[in-house]
């Protein structure tokens, strides 16, 4: 008589093989990219200890030094470092805005797994290589700059891979949900990378890039031994990225059955699809055309909101903990354990806007609600957010939420939604390129972002608050078209039922 396997056995074995390749893969890329921004966050922690408020430390060894700012790190011992960090932080960014756009062209043309890896190997150096100038006394500006830049290109191979690998496995069922979860890596990425520089920013900040770059590093080792880019490769079903023909055909029948179909439901993706439908492939598809990715409907919308949604987003990933510092008046590594509670809120916000858009069918009304918050909350932070611990800490996650969600939902469950839009017939190599359109131009406002930030911070710390409640507005702005889109889909439908039940009665 054969015994019954262990409950441990019977549990691995009631999911489908495909679940658990599907399970690896999402973690895979979930600790991929959370060493990306794990290797990123670094400089924003460092910053305050570049240029430190000397008197605080005690007598001037060095009398040959001036009282202000003998422990300061040459060049950021200058009355004008918070516009030498800007150039740093823009050094960084505008190369990652620039070569987005080349990347996400690589990234369908290249494989998947040796994109990745290599991208990561070369972050970790680049990384490691800037904590290095603090262990080889190395005092240019020009070399600091020159690593940012170096660093920012290589970081771009990133977010189209992992993007394209996820959209390749996961289907548009649940996907708003499912993507709000995992992107999630972006805020943790954050936290892990704001704790690991604290550890070390008052010792030998040097070591607040050098462990970051290893972590990446290691990590590029273990995607090159174990990602899977297509489900085809180990034998696993692919997924269904938007409804079958059949399903349309009944609901089309159901349309002209109640009278209620007419030429304004022919919209452009439609007649798209019927254009591409006539086409017979002799091989396999395609990589999308620069041009083409930007025809798909929602692509330049979607793509501009981020750049100013991402602008907001980017100023506190790098300029929250200097401004906790100043306003606050708390130490470089208190002020980074304290900006991590607007990655938490990111968190929560990521997820909650992927769950509200699932829900809905609404990816950009949840995004346009939440920028709404955000503005008047972004306000009340500035004044009344450092007027005790417990309110700082409820301000930080409620922002963090509002900020992040529309940023993550639209870099991924939007994204994802575009790469495999139905007029694309099934050519998932346009996810590669739509992702790095979108998130390229997002790039670009984040490029601007702690670059403003670091010309208006001259004129105080209130007006870098309206420039962000103005981007706030601005990225709101831009998805009216596609808000007003989806209202009178919903309108549409609500119509359709009320002539269903009228007929049945």
């Amino acid at each position: 008589m054969r015994s019954i396997p262990a409950p441990g056995i019977r549990f691995i074995r009631s999911f489908p093989r495909d679940s658990w390749y599907r399970g690896l893969i999402l973690l895979l890329t979930f600790l991929c990219y959370t060493s990306y921004h794990l290797s990123r966050k670094p400089i924003s922690i460092v910053k305050s200890q570049l240029h430190y408020n000397c008197s605080l430390r005690g007598a001037n060894p060095h009398n040959d030094s001036n009282s202000t700012t003998w422990c300061d790190w040459k060049p950021f011992d200058q009355d004008n470092y918070k516009e030498l960090f800007g150039a740093l932080d823009n050094a960084f960014l505008v190369a990652y805005a620039i070569g987005m756009y080349i990347s996400g062209i690589f990234g369908e043309r290249l494989p998947l797994r040796y994109y990745l890896s290599a991208g990561m190997l070369l972050s970790g150096l680049f990384t490691a290589l800037f904590g290095l100038g603090y262990f080889w006394q190395i005092h240019y500006l020009w070399y600091f700059v020159i690593i940012q830049v170096c660093n920012g290109l290589v970081q771009t191979t990133g977010w189209p891979s992992v993007v394209t690998c996820v959209g390749n496995w996961f289907g548009k069922g649940k996907r708003g949900f499912i993507m709000g979860i995992w992107n999630s890596h972006t805020s943790v990425g954050n936290i892990l990378g704001s704790l690991i520089a604290g550890a070390f920013v008052s010792q030998a900040w040097g070591l607040s890039f050098i462990v970051p770059g290893i972590i990446i590093a290691t990590m590029g080792v273990i995607c090159f031994l174990f990602l899977i880019e297509y489900p085809e490769d180990v034998e696993c079903s692919p997924p269904l990225h938007h409804a079958s023909s059949e399903e349309k055909g009944l609901e089309a029948e159901h349309s002209i059955s109640d009278g209620s179909l007419n030429a304004s439901n022919h919209s452009r993706e439609n007649i798209m699809v019927a254009v591409e439908s006539t086409k017979e492939s002799t091989e396999g598809p395609e990589a999308i055309s620069f041009i083409g990715a930007l025809r798909i409907p929602g692509v330049v919308e979607f793509s501009f909101c981020l750049l100013f949604a991402k602008l907001v987003s980017y100023t506190f990933l790098y300029w929250l903990p200097l401004y906790i510092v100043n306003v606050a008046h708390f130490s470089a590594k208190k002020a980074g354990d304290m900006s991590t509670l607007f990655d938490v809120g990111g968190i929560i916000g990521g997820i909650l806007a992927g769950l509200i858009s699932d829900y809905t069918g609404g990816r950009a009304t949840t995004c346009c609600v939440m920028l709404i918050l955000a503005a008047p909350m972004l306000y009340l932070y500035n004044y009344i957010g450092q007027n005790g611990l417990a309110t700082s800490v409820v301000m930080l996650i409620i922002c963090g939420g509002l900020v992040n969600g529309p940023y993550a939902l639209i870099t991924t469950a939007v994204s994802a939604d575009l790469g495999t839009h139905e007029c694309l017939q099934g050519n998932a190599k346009a996810l590669s390129t739509v992702t790095a359109i979108i998130d390229g131009t997002g790039s670009v406002g984040a490029a601007l972002g702690p670059l403003l930030a670091g010309l208006i911070s001259q004129s105080g710390w209130d007006n870098v608050f309206y420039m962000l409640i103005t981007a706030d507005v601005l990225a709101c702005l831009l998805l009216s078209r596609m808000v007003y889109k989806e209202i009178r889909g919903w309108c549409g439908c609500y119509a359709r039922k009320r002539g269903s039940l009228n007929f049945t009665f």
